[in-house]
């Protein structure tokens, strides 16, 4: 049974503990908010980039490009974006359980974050690269890891890249997601709506004729690396849209429980410390009754 000195010493502990996972709260939290704003806000630009090239898609004929080829042989090749730290919930084992999914033999890896690529060097799986991006992910890293993932597509033996990432949907809810990459087909957009709350829909093209100059062809061609660039970073920016909360709701609960921990202990405490005055009293009623 425990002393009354260890359960002080344990409440002391965890009232530490405590104000570490408060501070870590409180600054997820701030973080956030900012990432939430700008996950959200970037989403109407990607629908309306979308709703474009669904649009010259529709117009561009007989196109032809690299990335939008479909190749009927070759390995497959998988993005998986994480995070770089840990303490948030468990955002990234349900990530990495999804891309423990792929088959070993036929799939590649390239990794953006570090635990994405602690995984893929824990269970040695085909490594292609590995990338970092900045708390504040900007449009260079996207558009660093988009080249790549671009390169990767056109090389032989390589036909299609995914993309694995978490979306962020609301505070309180994230989801792994999977999500076609090259070739480039099938053009679909998310819709956000409160507490980011997602739809996915097919864009088509709308029923008004427009006129492209140069052609739709040239635009399209332009169009596309761009459009790739855009949705690498829009992922970016959901992921850490979903970090941040995940990691603000982690720590909320850790202090959560220590603070329950802390009153139970303190109970604890109490009631020894009531057990011990009791004995002692009993003691001194004890040994003056055998003396009167």
């Amino acid at each position: 049974m425990p002393s009354t000195r260890d359960i002080r010493r344990r409440i002391k502990s965890v009232k530490n503990t405590a104000q570490i996972t408060k501070a870590m709260q409180m600054v997820a939290a701030s973080k956030m908010r900012r990432a939430q704003q700008t996950a959200l806000a970037g989403r109407p630009y990607a629908m309306l980039m979308n709703q474009m090239l669904a649009e010259v898609t529709a117009n561009a004929g007989d196109f032809h490009h690299p990335l939008i080829e479909k190749k009927e042989k070759g390995k497959h090749a998988l993005m998986v974006i994480s995070t770089d730290k840990g303490l948030c919930g468990a955002l990234n084992t349900n990530l990495l359980r999804e891309a423990a999914k792929a088959d070993v033999d036929s799939t590649i890896f390239m990794t953006v974050g570090r635990k994405a690529s602690q995984f893929v060097a824990r269970t040695k799986r085909e490594l292609s690269a590995e990338f970092t991006y900045k708390d504040v992910p900007d449009f260079a890293d996207a558009r660093a890891i988009s080249k790549y993932g671009q390169e990767l597509f056109l090389q032989e033996g390589i036909k299609q890249v995914d993309v694995l990432f978490t979306n962020f949907i609301s505070t309180l809810n994230q989801h792994p997601e999977l999500r076609p990459f090259l070739p480039v087909g099938e053009i679909t957009g998310i819709e956000a709506g409160i507490e980011g709350e997602k739809s996915e829909t097919k864009l088509e093209a709308s029923p008004l004729e427009f006129q492209f100059e140069p052609t739709a062809g040239d635009v399209l061609g332009n169009l596309l690396p761009h459009y790739l660039n855009y949705q690498i970073y829009q992922l970016l920016l959901e992921c850490k849209a979903s970090e941040h909360s995940a990691r603000m709701v982690a720590m909320k609960s850790a202090t959560d429980n220590a603070n329950q921990l802390i009153k139970d202990l303190t109970l604890e405490y109490n009631k020894l410390r009531q057990a011990s005055i009791t004995n002692e009293l009993l003691e001194i009623t004890s040994a003056s009754l055998s003396v009167g």
